[in-house]
């Protein structure tokens, strides 16, 4: 039984206490690097923007309010357009009772303001406010949310409301277009639950029989262990919005519209389609892709981003909506209306499609040899820590209490991180600071497609590389919730 099928059949709420890593206990001292980097600015100097973190409510739906954390009082947070190379200013209050991080996620900008304790980042303390510096880089689809441990707290980390979107403009804008759509999916009402497996049946490439020994073996050696705990969700939004009860996206026949979807779940893999319409993928996570492609179904891990243009040639009133029923009906959608139709808004599903990375890379192209392979598996303990799922990996859980680097880097040098998934969950692998570039996936070579967030399936194996050039602690992890906070995660360092 897969996890969907267990989120709708064995929900369990467990009034968990949560956790702060060792740095937000006093534990942790920055490197002198970290404080240099403070620089002192004049109060005086104007600030770009300001964001707030508090208690917000989220409406849904008619009289479906919802109390969360949110940036600004709304969700999503306030869109946040910066230009590329521009210094830009942001003031950020933290209203709430506990120390909070802001990860700029997907920019190259130092320690000191990447927002992740396990790198260094100050936190913004509670009922008190940090003012960061940074210039925006590089161009593209980019957000921010919180970067705190929640463990067993439902209400915190990216369980919450903390989440908006950064669209940074390049120096030459996309060109095909007619008008831009931003939309952020997300869940709200998250409860713990026992067990089952997100599939990964959607995902292109083969199961690899070794991996799966590995854990057919654990299991063999604790037959009768209970599965860990997950997370289900009872309400989904787009925009802040169940489906239906958000003000529907006008167009025109023959309109293009390039939409910016952001993933700013904490746990769960999206999809999107749109009946009688095709997704020309332009840019993944910001970065444009070599080989722009059509496809009919957008596949999303948590904190991955897609940029696609669709041309309105199919009147009607449509939804465009995730593909899991329980899921769209519960919210994941939005309705796309043409101009001048009426009617009851449609759903149409599509024909099974695997979602292949590599149809938006280069061909035939071979990728520069690393200067060194950095080979990783990654594993699954069930049930190891007080019922929530272990993650290991090279069989070592991070330890939040001292967290000492696992990897060593060269400033300048390429590195190929050679991944190997031992567990037959999906696992939507971040790279901090820096972007990567896929090479190999789903058993298929490729080249020139630059990301920070890629979809390691079940049993698989995906090969990228990236270049050591934005020295300081470095954070890779699994974009899972659940999965970074109980130690799946590693920190690079430069030597």
């Amino acid at each position: 039984m897969d996890r969907r099928k267990f989120i709708r059949s064995a929900g369990l709420a467990l009034p968990i206490a949560g956790a702060l890593p060792a740095s937000a206990l006093g534990l942790f001292k920055p490197t002198a690097a970290v404080i240099d980097a403070e620089k002192v600015i004049d109060a005086a100097q104007k600030t770009d923007y300001a964001i707030r973190i508090g208690t917000g409510l989220v409406e849904v739906a008619p009289q479906h309010i919802i109390s969360t954390t949110t940036y600004n009082g709304q969700f999503p947070g306030p869109l946040l357009r910066f230009k590329e190379g521009q210094q830009v200013i942001v003031d950020i209050y933290n209203d709430t009772d506990k120390p909070e991080q802001l990860h700029w996620h997907g920019q190259f900008i130092p320690v000191s303001v990447d927002g992740s304790a396990e790198e260094g980042t100050p936190y913004i303390p509670a009922h008190g406010m940090r003012r960061e510096v940074f210039t925006p880089k590089p161009a593209g689809l980019r957000f921010y949310h919180t970067h705190t441990v929640a463990k067993g707290d439902l209400s915190a980390g990216q369980y919450s409301g903390q989440v908006g979107i950064v669209y940074i403009e390049p120096a030459i804008k996309p060109t095909g277009y007619d008008r831009e759509e931003f939309l952020m999916l997300k869940e709200f009402e998250p409860y713990f639950m026992k067990g089952g497996d997100m599939a990964s049946d959607f995902l292109s490439g083969p199961v690899i029989p070794q991996l799966e020994a590995i854990q057919d073996k654990a299991e063999k050696a604790a037959p009768n262990k209970p599965k860990g705990y997950e997370v289900g969700y009872k309400v989904f939004t787009i925009n802040g919005k169940q489906l239906g009860h958000g003000k529907p996206i006008e167009v025109k026949h023959g309109e293009r519209i390039l939409f910016h979807i952001v993933n700013g779940s904490g746990s769960e893999i999206r999809s999107l389609a749109l009946p009688g319409h095709t997704f020309k993928v332009i840019a993944m996570d910001g970065f444009t892709v070599p080989n722009p492609a059509e496809v009919p179904v957008l596949w999303l891990g948590t904190a991955e981003r897609i940029s696609a243009i669709v041309e309105m040639k199919h009147p009607g009133n449509w939804i465009m909506g995730d593909l899991a029923d329980d899921d769209r009906n519960n919210g994941m959608g939005t309705i796309i209306q043409y101009t001048g139709q009426k009617g009851k808004p449609q759903w149409v599903k599509p024909k099974p499609y695997l979602w292949d990375y590599t149809i938006f890379g280069k061909h035939n192209t071979k990728v520069a040899e690393p200067d060194e392979v950095i080979k990783m598996t990654f594993a699954k303990q069930q049930a190891a820590d007080k019922g929530f799922n272990r993650w290991t990996i090279n069989g070592v859980a991070f330890d939040m209490m001292n967290m000492k680097p696992m990897f060593h880097l060269k400033k300048g040098k390429r590195y190929r991180l050679q991944m190997f998934n031992a567990s037959d969950d999906i696992h939507p692998m971040h790279l901090h600071r820096h972007s990567f570039e896929l090479t190999k996936i789903g058993g298929k070579h490729t080249a020139g497609i630059m990301k920070d967030v890629a979809m390691l399936g079940g049993f698989q194996e995906m090969e990228v590389d990236f270049v050591a050039d934005n020295p300081g602690l470095t954070l890779f992890h699994c974009h899972m919730q659940l999965h970074m906070d109980f130690g799946f995660m590693a920190l690079f360092d430069y030597v």
